[in-house]
């Protein structure tokens, strides 16, 4: 294979990064303080009046931090340095904890392109280069020209390409078409619908939990600057309940309507401009308003297909439609932006099975009969419920704690509709080249994988179980492992011994 002349000017000598690389390192080294700095926010809250009356200690250690940011960043990019020679990537980087990386070009499973907003300006993007058995990025090279990452993104693809057909398929290699095909893109009415119906308003409110008491002590203090006495107005008779109720009611629907327009801003920052193309066997995503993403996966590497809906999802006929390789337990940046998966956000049903046919055109998630699993396994989770729950209450009940009884019966009851529907969302199919398995509480989820990529098997029986002739059967794929509980032992191992067999018989690669 020849060298790509776009990169001969980068290989074989060890090179610094562009100056721009430092606007990264200071950003970078800012996230990094901030995702730590959530830790400190009660003590700020605290000593917010403190700091108040002192505007000049502000001045300084703002002053101070930023000079250090500064520093930190140009003694970070002074000792980066990376290295393009025969087919490996070496970079060495660290200031006191030195990191040295040597990756040969056959170990990259997937390369991945990022472009912050301020590298727009230079057309410079971060290249990050992944391998199947790490949890991150393997190497990133901080600062490239774009036009030299294509080229030698290209240059590692027919290393790779050449590499398989010589060791695995001796026949000429086959000359892909190059040209671009468009499969799918959002608009932001797309993505309005994603973040309305996906759950960051809840991870909002989660996150701020810790912090209600300080949020509601400095929002009452606010109300009551402009003269208001909150404590008064509660206590007045001159209001009817009724009133009260509608206030709080009102109140309460316009914090949810900010945090929802929180997760609606986020969705359009994350997916903007979301484009999914196919250039041969390649599926490429690119998407991003401030940070452009860019993941490139082959069609060999897909192990398993998603449909997941949320309840507004199954409400609005709406899928968020996943294609995962790798581990996809493995979160490296996002839920969006994994090496492992890419995700089309709000797609109908329609496209969703568009781009699975796509892909797989043999797959028949959307029309597949799925087999329940047995009702034991919600008479097992009952039975749990009960001794967690009812046993406590009967026992709190005869020392006298009435609410704290009354409490959990409650609990109990709420419960029992949930381990129903829990139990009935369960479901599973084969037909023989597929394995499909159905699952959710409120909302549901659909998977599909071929058996050839299945890599172990697992066969599993409680005592429980065992005395019902009932098994839970697993399946481990290069995107995590998959199970179908509770069903009948005899159609376990039936299911077992074809997906070995198939896998045996076929003996396909599952990358």
């Amino acid at each position: 294979m020849g060298i790509n002349n776009s990169t001969e000017e980068y290989r074989d000598k060890w090179l610094k990064l562009s100056p721009v690389a430092i606007i990264y390192f200071a950003i970078q080294f800012i996230k990094n303080t901030a995702s730590n700095f959530v830790y400190l926010i009660p003590a700020f809250v605290i000593g917010y009046q403190k700091l108040a009356d002192n505007i000049i200690s502000i001045i300084v250690g703002v002053i101070g931090i930023l000079v250090f940011i500064a520093v930190s960043a140009l003694v970070k990019f002074y000792f980066y340095q990376y290295r393009i020679t025969g087919q490996r990537a070496q970079i060495h980087s660290g200031v006191f904890q030195k990191k040295h990386i040597d990756l040969p070009f056959e170990r990259i499973q997937n390369i991945r392109f990022e472009q912050p907003i301020y590298y727009r300006f230079t057309d410079h993007v971060c290249m990050l280069l992944d391998t199947a058995g790490s949890s991150k990025a393997e190497a990133k090279i901080i600062a490239l020209p774009k036009p030299v990452a294509e080229a030698l993104k290209q240059e590692i693809l027919l290393f790779k390409d050449h590499k398989t057909n010589t060791e695995d398929h001796p026949e000429p290699e086959q000359k892909q078409e190059d040209r671009e095909t468009v499969l799918n893109t959002r608009s932001v009415r797309d993505l309005v619908i994603h973040g309305l119906a996906s759950n960051r308003i809840w991870i909002v409110l989660g996150a701020l939990a810790p912090f209600f008491n300080s949020i509601s002590e400095q929002v009452i203090e606010g109300i009551e600057s402009f003269g208001v006495d909150l404590e008064a107005l509660m206590s007045s008779t001159q209001y009817a309940m009724w009133q009260y109720i509608l206030v709080i009611a009102s109140a309460t629907f316009v914090i949810i309507a900010l945090l929802a327009l929180v997760s609606v801003i986020g969705s359009v920052i994350t997916f903007y401009d979301f484009r999914l193309t196919r250039s041969g066997d390649r599926y490429i995503r690119r998407n991003g308003l401030f940070t452009r993403h860019e993941v490139a996966m082959r069609l060999r590497r897909l192990q398993m297909i998603v449909y997941q809906q949320n309840w507004l999802d199954r409400l609005l006929q709406r899928v968020n439609l996943k294609f995962e390789q790798l581990n996809a337990s493995i979160e490296r940046y996002s839920a969006s932006t994994t090496g492992g998966k890419i995700m089309v956000p709000s797609v109908t049903l329609k496209e969703a099975e568009g781009l699975a046919a796509n892909a797989w055109p043999k797959h028949q998630m959307g029309t597949i009969n799925f087999h329940p699993i047995s009702k034991r396994l919600m008479a097992r989770n009952l039975l749990i419920a009960f001794w967690l729950l009812i046993v406590p209450s009967i026992t709190f009940s005869y020392f006298g704690y009435y609410e704290v009884s009354l409490g959990l019966g409650g609990l109990f009851l709420l419960l029992i509709p949930l381990i129903a529907l829990r139990w009935k969302r369960w479901g599973y199919a084969n037909d023989g080249q597929f394995i499909y398995i159905r699952k959710g509480l409120i909302g549901v989820n659909y998977r599909c994988f071929p058996i050839h990529k299945v890599q172990q098997t697992s066969f599993y029986q409680s005592w429980f179980m065992r005395r019902f002739k009932l098994c839970t059967v697993g399946f481990v794929l290069a995107c995590g492992g998959q199970s179908i509980p509770f069903i009948k032992e005899i159609s376990g191992d039936t299911l077992i011994d074809e997906t070995l067999h198939q896998v045996e018989s076929l003996k396909k690669s599952w990358m």
